[in-house]
Parts: structure tokens; C-alpha cells; sequence
């Protein structure tokens, strides 16, 4: 078994990678495989829309004309089994980083020339799971309502053939400079970790 966790955050040492490297020693102590891809270090350019990717037919992601990492990124996400997708919330909304990830995905796309929409390429009922992780400076509960973070970290599990086995929205990440996380959010944490590896095998 294989985990892929995305981190949309510009921030070393910041809340969201402090949830992710929780859960990646939680995940580690199950002896299970898992890597991390911190967009803010990943070479990929932003999308094109030139659409070429999306034209050839068939159930693979189509290949994008651009040299840069993401297409290794795509094999990644293909050959894992399970993944974790998080990004804060800027603006009301995934951070820059993780919105150009979102964007490189319309490799998932069929979209010939003449349709008037898109077909997902991946049809079938998801098999593979997800936990979508989001921070905002709001309360939580707040965050989760009224911003896009959320449904759009979905939308992205979506779109790569993934479920949802849990998600979590850590609020009031404005209090203080160099947040830490607490005892209760690590408790949230593992339960994540023990959904999500239960749900994928």
C-alpha cells in the first residue's frame, strides 16, 4: 500500500505541514509506504489551456505538452492507493500552489475540440480514498461553511478517482505567529489515519 500526501501551503513548519508530518509518523508506525509532495518545492508551470492533453480518448490521463514534473507527479498519483490532499485557505479558497495543481489536472479530462464540456476520464465508481485537510485564520466550523477550501480539496480528490474517507478544517490559525498544534488535533489526526488506512485496503 501506498499514500501520496499533496501540500498546497507556502509555509515551512506551518500548521498544515505539522498536520501532515503528524500523520505521516502515524502512518509510518503501520509500516505503510507514503510520500510527500510539497508543491511549494515541485516543478510545474502553470496550466496552458491549450487543451491538448485533452484530446485523445481512453481512460489514462492525456499528456501535457509542458517538460516539467508533471508527469512524474501523475505517476504518482496513479500508482498510489490512498492520498491526503491539503492546502490553507487564501482568500477563501486553496492556496495559489495547490490551485495551479488543481489546474495540471485536466490531464483527467476528455475534451475534444466541439464538445461543449468535458468527460472525466476515470468513469468508474471510485475505489481509491482521500482525507482533505484545510486551515483558515476563521473558526473551523466557519471555515468549513462559508469557504471554498474544502469543496474544491473534494473536487480534487474527484477528478484523480479518490473518495473521501475524512476531512479536517483547523481554525483560528491567526492567534498567534508560530501556531503549534494541540493534543486534540493530533487525537483528530490519528482517527484520520486509521479511517483512511482501513478504507483503502
Amino acid at each position: 500500500m501506498k499514500i501520496l500526501a499533496v501540500n498546497g501551503s507556502y509555509r515551512e513548519g506551518g500548521v498544515t505541514d505539522q498536520l501532515i508530518a503528524c500523520m505521516v509518523e502515524l502512518i509510518k508506525i503501520k509500516q505503510v509506504d507514503i510520500e510527500v509532495i510539497q508543491l511549494r518545492d515541485y516543478p510545474i508551470e502553470f496550466c496552458l489551456n491549450c487543451r491538448e492533453c485533452t484530446q485523445k480518448p481512453g481512460t489514462a490521463p492525456g499528456a501535457c505538452i509542458q517538460q516539467d514534473g508533471m508527469a512524474a507527479l501523475v505517476d504518482k498519483i496513479e500508482s498510489a492507493d490512498a492520498y491526503i490532499l491539503a492546502s490553507p485557505t487564501n482568500f477563501g479558497s486553496v492556496s495559489a500552489l495547490f490551485k495551479r495543481f488543481m489546474e495540471r489536472l485536466t490531464v483527467y479530462a476528455f475534451w475534444p475540440w466541439g464538445a461543449k464540456i468535458p468527460k472525466a476520464r476515470q468513469l468508474k465508481k471510485a475505489t481509491k480514498k482521500a482525507v482533505l485537510l484545510s486551515s483558515c485564520a476563521a473558526p473551523g466550523i466557519i471555515g468549513r461553511l462559508f469557504f471554498h477550501t474544502m469543496s474544491q480539496l473534494k473536487m480534487t480528490a474527484q477528478v484523480i478517482g479518490a473518495g473521501i474517507s475524512g476531512r479536517l478544517t483547523i481554525g483560528l490559525m491567526a492567534n498567534t505567529e508560530k501556531q503549534q498544534l494541540d493534543e486534540k488535533t493530533k487525537s483528530k489526526a490519528q482517527r484520520l489515519v486509521n479511517n483512511l488506512l482501513k478504507s483503502a485496503t
